[in-house]
């Protein structure tokens, strides 16, 4: 049979003059990838559960330019199509010399507007694409990655059509809830799905994009504690949901966020692409990576011109004993305190949780984790209820982590050695970072805020929250969650934190904008020592506004609408 796109193109990594280009296809066949001026790349497919995947490394790129290109399937051509009306897709290659680095970022997608649940309000993926299609050669409209922070597709809260995927399913004799998916199968449903979207095919095969999990990818309140894993574990499925989840997460999301050199000394990718069927190697990965038997790093790190970004893993890895529970096990820590140390101006931070949430919140979240621990089962059983009921489970939820994480940034703030603008890593000495920031999700609305460590620091530390990409916020949860920001919540839930022994942070923060609960997207732009950050909102037409634009590190902004 002949072979077609299922999805894709998706231009993922662009490193120097080399690229990755992620296909999947309807039937095995041999991927090639053509830029013009002489950039090309080939691959075949690999074949896991009936599926066929292919990652193209595209070389000899013209530096400082930009390339269009075009896929063949067995030598014909197939994307762009001859009928399509967008503009060709093209691979972008940093120029030399110190370009602004742009990035744009959010979290948590459900499906394209006629796929969802229940109406949202416009997709702000979509409004991004139709702005970058009018001039997609813009320099100041075309971002250099598009961060994904997590909640790219839902397994436990599935549009109408894969619903009914689902119940001829589960008539055939599948297990699994009715309405959530379960198998490496039927998490594929949920890519097309989504990843067909016209104006997000077109952005993906022309940005690159890199992205991590959030708890959806698998299910609500994925690792929550111990004791939901334990309950977790009772349910007939779930070992199949999260092999399946993690296995197809490998294949469409984590896959592409590798480099051309982290590709070839990948053990599990060099294995999938040289046997027949990589369906029995994906299927034992999924099912023992969630567990002791075998252990995968997640968190990646890449440098974009003079910034480092580091994506961290806030769901599968973490250490939930009750009395050291983690965000990061030890060794993946250790390397991201590595991957902080280096030669960079900017640190960027992807971590899907926000790691600064409103001060109520936060007092909140820490006071559960430690009634959760304590040894009289009834206040255990009703702070794991509480926890579960209102997603206690963010970094404040993981004070060691919080903690930790924040004195990280001080050290490398102040430059390490208690000389501002030093710092010390494994490789030397360097300056303090023009900026530290973390780009986060999850929360269903936008906020930027400002870390205050009380000393001299020569780089400010934000937090940069934007969510939700394509979902909403029930209208009675915003007071609420406006009111969590003040200091009349915050000085009422410190005092129910003190009577669990919480202590106060060592720093403090304060809200510079938000929050905002529409759709958005978010850009930071980072050139030389400046950083600024922008929220954009959609509007009922589906197009993009500025909502605020905050400037480092002053953190004076425009009036937020709300």
């Amino acid at each position: 049979m002949t072979a077609h796109l299922l999805i894709g193109p998706l231009l993922r990594r662009v490193v120097g003059d080399r690229a990755t280009i992620w296909v999947e296809t309807s039937e095995p066949a041999y991927v090639h990838v053509e830029a013009d001026g002489g950039g090309a790349g080939s691959a075949p497919t690999f074949t896991a559960y009936g599926h066929h995947y292919a990652l193209v490394v595209v070389e000899g790129l013209r530096l400082g330019a930009s390339s269009t290109y075009k896929v063949l399937l067995d030598d014909r051509q197939v994307w762009p199509s001859t009928e399509s009306s967008y503009p060709p897709p093209a691979i972008h290659t940093r120029p030399a010399g110190d370009a602004p680095v742009r990035m744009i970022f959010g979290s948590c997608r459900e499906a394209t507007p006629s796929s969802t649940t229940r109406k949202l309000p416009p997709d702000a993926l979509d409004a991004y694409s139709r702005r970058l299609m009018a001039d997609p050669q813009n320099p100041e409209l075309r971002p250099d990655v598009i961060v994904l922070l997590g909640d790219q597709v839902y397994a436990d809260n599935t549009s109408a059509k894969v619903r009914r995927f689902l119940r001829r399913r589960r008539a055939a004799g599948h297990d699994g809830p009715n309405d959530q998916v379960v198998t490496f199968e039927e998490y594929t449903k949920l890519y097309l799905e989504s990843w067909r979207d016209p104006e997000v095919r077109w952005l993906f095969a022309t940005v690159p994009t890199v992205m991590i999990f959030d708890d959806h990818e698998m299910i609500d309140d994925w690792n929550t504690s111990e004791s939901w894993r334990h309950d977790m574990n009772q349910q007939s499925w779930w070992e199949e949901r999260i092999t399946g989840g993690l296995a197809s997460y490998w294949v469409y999301q984590h896959l592409g966020n590798l480099s051309p050199d982290e590709l070839a000394t990948d053990p599990l990718f060099q294995k999938v692409t040289t046997v027949d069927d990589a369906t029995d190697l994906l299927h034992e990965f999924g099912r023992t990576v969630d567990t002791a038997e075998q252990t995968y790093q997640w968190s990646y790190a890449l440098d974009i011109g003079r910034t480092r970004l580091v994506m961290l893993d806030n769901r599968c890895s973490r250490v939930l004993t009750p009395d050291r529970r983690e965000m990061l096990p030890a060794a993946e820590w250790n390397w991201f305190v590595d991957q902080a140390h280096g030669e960079y101006d900017h640190l960027v931070v992807g971590s899907s949780l926000p790691w600064l949430m409103p001060p109520a919140i936060h007092y909140l979240e820490a006071w559960n984790e430690s009634t959760a621990a304590s040894r009289r089962p009834w206040v255990a059983q009703a702070a794991e209820k509480l926890r579960r009921a209102v997603d206690l489970e963010h970094w404040a939820a993981f004070t060691r982590s919080f903690n930790a994480l924040g004195e990280l940034f001080r050290r490398l703030g102040e430059g390490g050695t208690g000389s501002p603008g030093h710092r010390v890593g494994a490789g030397g000495a360097y300056a303090a970072p023009a900026s530290i920031s973390v780009l986060s999700g999850d929360v269903h609305h936008s906020y930027v805020a400002e870390a205050d460590f009380g000393t001299a620091m020569a780089t400010p530390v934000m937090q940069l929250t934007c969510s939700p990409v394509h979902n909403q916020v029930p209208a009675f949860m915003r007071p609420l969650m406006r009111f969590s920001w003040s200091r009349a919540a915050a000085h009422g839930v410190r005092g129910l934190a003190r009577s669990a022994s919480v202590r106060r942070p060592a720093w403090t923060w304060k809200r510079l904008a938000g929050p905002y609960f529409g759709n958005a997207i978010s850009t930071l732009t980072l050139q030389g020592p400046q950083a600024t950050a922008k929220v954009e909102g959609t509007d009922k037409d589906g197009n993009l506004f500025e909502v605020v634009e905050v400037p480092y590190p002053s953190g004076r902004s425009s009036a937020l609408r709300r």
